[in-house]
């Protein structure tokens, strides 16, 4: 695909050069202003193909989306365990001991945020 874009990005400039040279100023028609007032671009040089994905890969990222919505169930249920952990013990710790209220709450904070 580089060659032919090279050549082909090549002859585009000696047309429009020759365009320029060969012609007297007096006969500069209005094909060759066109040729080198508004270029084409580069990518429409290139022939294109149309992309299609087959049935298999459509398939496969399928099945990456439910891989990964269930990781992410997985995730969100093990923050909710660990999460209820600290708030358990933190029940306990107050039902044994309430006087240490003030600090049982403040290392649940730090176990939440952890």
């Amino acid at each position: 695909s580089t060659p032919f874009l090279v050549r082909s990005t090549s002859q585009l400039l000696s047309r429009s050069l020759s365009a320029v040279v060969l012609k007297p100023p007096e006969t500069l028609t209005d094909e060759g202003l066109s040729i080198l007032a508004a270029p084409r671009p580069l990518t429409s040089l290139i022939p294109s193909r149309s992309f299609q994905t087959s049935a298999i890969s459509r398939d496969i990222d399928t099945a990456a989306k439910f891989i990964g919505a269930g990781a992410a169930t997985v995730g969100v249920a093990g923050s909710g365990a660990g999460i209820g952990t600290v708030f358990g013990s933190l029940i306990i710790g107050y039902a044994r001991n309430p006087s240490l209220k003030q600090q049982l709450f403040s290392y649940a904070i730090l176990g939440f945020a952890l």
